[in-house]
């Protein structure tokens, strides 16, 4: 019977005594059972919603929270329905719950350390920082706030500031799992692998089902040629068998059309926007056939951009997957009759491969956004070229190879105006090489090819540009490995980030890249051709390190493909010592690029479209 008393204390204990001893589903079945005998009194929905966010369920946690912070009217009830909000992926209404507990009480710690984790979330770092101070000033031992300040700090660019925020998470928390991956990502940035490598493996040994970890720990080997690609693959599957055990009952059926006009294909990514994945979507979107391919889009971020509007207006679905978990957002996919889903995120930030495991689709695929395996068993393909993946390499991944003819990316060219700039050392200056790749991809083999090019080169200078170099300290670091490495720091340009159409034109200082090895440029690879700057890239021994030399094949530029690391040092010299021909290659490069399979968006959504197609009918050819 229900009655408007406050259930007895040794009640309430009975249901923390069971949350302490592991036993959730009990203590969940207490607490609803204390919803109805006291429908009046705050704890039972308290303790409700807080175990649903335990488990998982923040979205149906919203309600007995909501339930509970009107009854109780309290700052503390307040913040804990903005978390859950925050989690469900309701961002405004979680802002307000928030807001309101600080009105109740402006000094509420939590409050401010969780306003400071949403406005990081929604890319409001000013005021992200702001509430984690606020929340650190009266709590210095807060070791959250310190790890989301850390984050913070990171997307700003200040470096060393990040560092050590999240050393002081970490020394205040030693088994803090989350800190341990986010300064092996800080660290990774910055150049220092090794280091990060052993973060990620911190994190991975703390809480060995944390496939967030374990997916930052194989995206940092992308940048180290020192495991080999069959190591790397065994990676990958333990990471894979890890997330198959979490998805305890996959589908095995569904719901879709089996001969369908038109397939439904869904696209999983958290960079639906001004980010490489979205530029290389961009153009090729416009030239898909809707009659052949109904296009879902599942973004796993809450913020977006221009880029994310024009891509949202050429989907048939926009349904977000953030703010549920991944067993919600299988169901979700499966719902919706998706025959391909396309993963284009890897093990790259923000993905959702855990929800691939379910198996909410007959057929899955991986593209685009990753240059590896995924190590899932359920992802039946991934699409390459053959210059990425020749056929002695198939043996590097858990999924079959699906072959584009071509390339396995189609570059849109930016929309601004921008001419070419004429080649700089033809007005009489010095060579100036050029790179503007993240900071993590110049490794020290590359440093010292760099130094050979530049002895050989004399006067020649060098620019780099890219995000870490906005932070002194980093640019101060790298002073001292460039001199480690025999190059004169003088010699050496430092630029932070830029607006991209002030990065485009920077390219109007530079005769011809340097690529990185082994993780080369993408995206700024295709960017620097169409501003007419070549670059001298090698191929190495797996897909990421041979993704310059499928662009460069496919711009027409196979001649720009180094074989060893000596044939770089020398074609890059040779390059630069015959300025008539370079200059006549920048002149004509961006048409040539523009007439190249690399541009052709009609010809790569044509490839693409029979690539799905062929897929989904060999697998209704197995399923009979």
């Amino acid at each position: 019977m229900a009655t408007s008393t406050p259930p007895p204390y040794a009640v309430q204990q009975a249901v923390v005594a069971l949350y302490r001893q592991g036993r959730v589903d009990e203590a969940l079945d207490r607490a609803r059972a204390l919803t109805q005998a006291h429908p009046q009194d705050p704890f039972g929905w308290r303790a409700v919603g807080a175990l649903l966010r335990e488990k998982g369920r923040s979205a149906e946690a919203v309600e007995p929270l909501r339930r509970a912070a009107l009854l109780a009217g309290d700052a503390g009830a307040y913040n804990d329905l903005g978390v859950a909000l925050h989690e469900a992926g309701d961002f405004a209404e979680a802002q307000a719950s928030l807001a309101k507990a600080l009105a109740l009480e402006p000094d509420l710690v939590e409050a401010h350390a969780n306003l400071g984790r949403l406005h990081h979330a929604l890319g409001q770092p000013a005021r992200a920082e702001e509430h984690l101070r606020a929340a650190l000033q009266s709590r210095p031992d807060l070791a959250e706030a310190h790890n989301t300040l850390a984050a913070v700090l990171l997307d700003g660019g200040r470096m060393v500031e990040a560092e050590a925020a999240c050393r002081r998470a970490i020394a205040l928390k030693p088994d803090y799992v989350d800190a341990h991956t986010l300064l092996g990502s800080i660290l990774s940035a910055v150049g220092r692998l090794a280091d990060a490598e052993a973060c990620f493996r911190k994190a991975v040994e703390l809480q060995p089902d944390d496939l967030s970890a374990h997916s930052n720990l194989l995206f940092n080997q992308s940048y180290r040629a020192a495991l080999s690609p069959l190591d790397s693959l065994q990676e990958a599957r333990r990471y894979g068998q890890r997330a198959a055990t979490r998805a305890r009952q996959p589908y095995t059926h569904w719901t879709v059309e089996r001969s369908p006009q038109t397939l439904r294909v869904g696209l999983v990514s958290g960079d639906l926007r001004q980010h490489p994945v979205g530029y290389f979507l961009a153009g090729l979107l416009s030239h898909l056939d809707r009659g052949q391919l109904e296009l879902h889009a599942y973004p796993t971020r809450p913020t977006g951009d221009a880029l994310t509007e024009r891509l949202r207006a050429r989907v048939a679905a926009w349904k977000p997957l953030y703010g549920h978990d991944d067993a919600a957002a299988a169901r979700l996919i499966h719902a919706d009759g998706i025959h391909v889903l396309l993963d284009l995120s890897g093990h790259t930030a923000h993905n959702r491969l855990p929800v691939f495991a379910f198996k909410p689709a007959p057929v899955q695929v991986t593209w685009l956004g990753y240059f590896a395996t995924t190590g899932l068993s359920e992802m039946d393909y991934l699409l390459a070229d053959p210059v990425s993946v020749p056929l002695a390499h198939q043996g590097h991944f858990s999924e079959a190879i699906w072959y584009l003819p071509d390339t396995r990316l189609c570059f849109t060219p930016p929309p601004v105006e921008l001419p070419v700039a004429p080649l700089p050392a033809r007005a009489g200056g010095p060579v100036t090489f050029g790179n503007f790749q993240n900071l993590a991809k110049l490794g020290d083999e590359v440093l010292a090819r760099w130094a050979a090019i530049l002895a050989g080169c004399p006067g020649a200078r060098l620019r780099l540009q890219n995000k870490q170099l906005a932070d002194a300290g980093v640019r101060e670091q790298l002073r001292q490995r460039l001199r480690g490495a025999g190059i004169d720091a003088q010699r050496v340009a430092m630029h932070g980030p830029q607006p991209r159409q002030a990065y485009l034109a920077a390219y109007g200082e530079v005769d011809l890249v340097l690529d990185s090895f082994p993780y080369p440029g993408g995206t700024t690879t295709c960017e620097a051709l169409w501003m007419g700057v070549p670059t001298v890239t090698l191929a190495g021994d797996r897909l990421i390190a041979r993704q310059g030399a499928s662009l460069l094949s496919a711009a027409g530029l196979a001649d720009w493909v180094a074989a060893t690391p000596a044939e770089y040092v020398d074609k890059a010299l040779a390059f630069a010592r015959d300025l008539p021909a370079l200059a006549g290659l920048r002149a004509r490069l961006r048409a040539q690029m523009l007439a190249s399979p690399l541009c052709d968006a009609p010809r790569f959504a044509q490839h693409l479209e029979s690539a799905l197609w062929a897929m989904w009918q060999r697998w209704q050819s197995a399923a009979g």
